[in-house]
């Protein structure tokens, strides 16, 4: 089978690899659609933490059921499926009180075991989720958008309270639309123009801020002076990060959905301050996956736009760099098998 295996920093190639074997408790599932996620760029740069070569990179992922190693009532060959791309290992302090996004001894697939940019991919049956209601393309979405589900989720949002989403890229994206669905008023902050016309197309915000302008004074505006009880940081951009709490209203919350391979640091005095509350925000439940799989089942999320470019997966490793350039504009990047 094809496999696209991320070699080095900067070098994708193409290989052949044997189908693989399907344990007990297993799948094999044919993959139809792969959505290219910042995780999967920061890995072919050689900025992604919590990573080694060679791999196969790919997490947000939909296929098929082509064999099952099981008896499963909630399964059956053919079935299309999402793919919950955190294998936790059930044991730890973090699975025993529920929380196996941040499992200790987590493999997430595509970062610390290959993932799915792979004609095939072997899968415990616990880690699919039955999606025939859903295109495969949809289906490829709901990991991404659950980050952002996951991240409201974490911050417990109330109706009409001003949230700030800094950053406007695919996660960014994913928390405004959830934001808006818990009922907030919503201010995106980007330093790219097209993002925020983008946003206000496909996320409808409430707001929308210039991070190249004047950020604080425009947020001081439209707050009267509160600023947002809720500052979600997804731009993976430590001097962003480092200044978040700046945007902060008094006893308010940041939210760190981002990750960056560098230390946090602010001022103690303003943090104290404000009594604000941090919260990292990792991965994802099937909690967030389900809620996601919903809203998109009752139509109150267009993943079309959302998709800005089709890519074969042979021809993945020559366009990666054109494809994921900055100066493209695109949003998400799908991969496409037969």
């Amino acid at each position: 089978m094809k496999t696209i295996v991320c070699n080095s920093p900067n070098q994708l190639l193409v290989t052949e690899r044997k189908r693989p074997a399907v344990k007990e408790g297993e799948a094999l599932v044919k993959i139809h659609r792969i959505g290219v996620c910042g995780t999967d760029i920061h890995a072919y740069h050689g900025r992604q933490p919590f990573f080694s070569y060679p791999r196969v990179l790919g997490h947000e992922l939909s296929g098929e059921i082509a064999e099952l190693n099981e008896e499963n009532q909630d399964l059956s060959l053919g079935d299309k499926v999402a793919i919950i791309p955190y294998l936790e290992c059930g044991e730890c302090i973090a699975c025993r009180k529920g929380k196996p996004n941040c499992c200790q001894n987590i493999q997430v697939l595509g970062v610390h075991t290959d993932g799915g940019m792979q004609e095939y991919i072997s899968v415990p049956t616990s880690h699919l989720i039955k999606i025939n209601q859903l295109s495969y393309d949809q289906a490829a979405i709901v990991e991404c958008l659950s980050i952002g589900a996951h991240a409201v989720r974490r911050a417990n949002i109330q109706r009409d309270e001003y949230v700030l989403v800094i950053g406007a890229g695919p996660i960014g994206l994913g928390i405004m639309q959830y934001a808006k669905l818990a009922g907030a008023k919503v201010i995106v902050m980007d330093m790219s123009m097209e993002r925020l016309k983008f946003c206000q197309k496909w996320a409808s915000p409430d707001y929308t801020v210039n991070a190249k302008e004047n950020p604080e004074y425009d947020i001081a505006e439209i707050t009267n002076g509160d600023y947002p009880t809720a500052v979600f940081d997804a731009t993976g951009n430590i001097n962003s990060m480092n200044n978040a709490y700046k945007y902060a209203a008094h006893g308010g919350s940041i939210i760190y959905v981002g990750l960056v391979q560098a230390e946090l640091q602010f001022s103690d005095q303003e943090f104290h301050k404000r009594e604000l509350t941090i919260y990292a925000s990792r991965n994802a439940t099937k909690e967030d996956f389900e809620t996601v799989i919903n809203s998109l089942e009752e139509g109150k999320i267009d993943i079309q736009p959302f998709i800005t470019c089709n890519v074969s997966l042979e021809s993945l490793p020559e366009r990666f760099e054109e494809l994921t350039a900055p100066e493209t504009g695109n949003i998400k990047i799908m991969i496409e098998l037969p």
